[in-house]
């Protein structure tokens, strides 16, 4: 654990179901508790054959969903010469299975308010670790109103949407051969317009078969994200996303391939039911997952600033214990060189 108190979220397979664990929360020192329970796609369902699906519920109803991933790779025949075919057909094997391609993006889906959130893969290279990036709107929460003109624009203006800023995040390797990861916000974009800025880090992410997730909250005050319960669960589910899509999880098929192109088949779940994908877990009509409309302007938190202070003060020491202990080695040098001046 980086800090224990900061915020911390620690994964734990279930003992009644192999497709179950729960998300235990801890922060300054606190006993762990429960806060999710993350689901994943049942194999044995024919609704979930050949697809990847996990989801976050609530620890003690699983039937309120907060929100899921669903993923259906596309496939392709594998490529083999003529001479291959030629010696299938002649030892009477069969064809060689499809090969799945894995999406080089993915969608989480929120709800209550619905909120569909695409996860897109950036390709590293030779000396570059691949990297995952996304955004979220400042604003979430419509505004009150009592006109029904304007009920009904902010239901079908898709245009309103791009004129709401946006804040962008990228999810980055520790290295080319981990699978530990850090999520830094990078800056904001107005429509086409971005503003890029130096990274700021806002969770780490340790890969395991249980998995921590720790919210470095100290920078959160920087992030002019309304909905912050929305950002958590896009970073709970994202990163074992990541997880399981780049170190050989779940998805069906055997050996993976990436996707160089976007597949059509892969699309945001219907906010109905858990797309096929979980389908014995419905979603209620009113799932108690976000807070009422909070304040548009930054949170603040005395909590926040505290931690803020004390870390920069920890900073401080360790810097001004260094200076110390140099300046000692500087005087414990010069000390012997006198000595050795004084023998001669």
């Amino acid at each position: 654990m980086l800090d224990e108190n900061l915020p911390t979220f620690r994964l734990k397979p279930s003992s009644d179901n192999p497709l179950s664990s729960i998300l235990y929360f801890t922060q300054n020192g606190s006993e762990p508790a429960a806060e999710y329970l993350l689901r994943r796609a049942d194999p044995a369902l024919a609704a979930s054959r050949n697809k990847y699906g996990i989801a976050l519920c609530d620890p003690y109803n699983a039937d309120v969903v907060y929100g899921e991933v669903t993923i259906e790779p596309g496939w392709s025949q594998p490529t083999l010469s003529a001479a291959e075919i030629r010696a299938q057909a002649q030892a009477g094997a069969p064809p060689a299975p499809a090969v799945p391609l894995v999406p080089d993006s993915f969608t989480v889906q929120l709800y209550n308010p619905d909120q569909s959130v695409t996860i897109k893969l950036v390709a590293g290279s030779w000396n570059k670790s691949d990297s995952w990036e996304f955004e979220l709107p400042i604003q979430t929460f419509r505004t009150p109103t009592l006109s029904e003109l304007d009920r009904e624009q902010q239901n079908s203006s898709p245009a309103a949407a791009d004129l709401i800023p946006r804040v962008m995040f990228r999810w980055k390797r520790d290295g080319l051969l981990s699978k530990d990861m850090t999520c830094y916000m990078t800056g904001k974009r107005l429509g086409t317009r971005k503003n890029k800025e130096p990274d700021i880090t806002i969770a780490l992410f340790k890969a395991a078969r249980e998995s921590v997730l720790t919210v470095y909250q100290p920078n959160l005050h920087r992030v002019e994200v309304e909905d912050r319960k929305g950002l958590e669960l896009v970073l709970l589910l994202a990163s074992e996303v990541i997880k399981d899509l780049g170190g050989g999880g779940p998805v069906p098929g055997g050996n993976k391939r990436k996707n160089s192109r976007p597949v059509a088949n892969v699309s945001p779940p219907a906010p109905a039911a858990m797309s096929g994908a979980l389908a014995n877990a419905l979603l209620p009509p009113h799932s108690p997952r976000r807070q009422q409309r909070p304040n548009t302007a930054p949170p603040t938190n005395p909590e926040i600033d505290a931690e803020t202070r004390r870390l920069q003060a920890m900073v401080e020491r360790e810097q001004r214990e260094q200076r110390e202990r140099e300046k000692a080695e500087r005087a414990e040098q010069k000390r012997i060189k006198n000595d050795r001046g004084r023998r001669t």
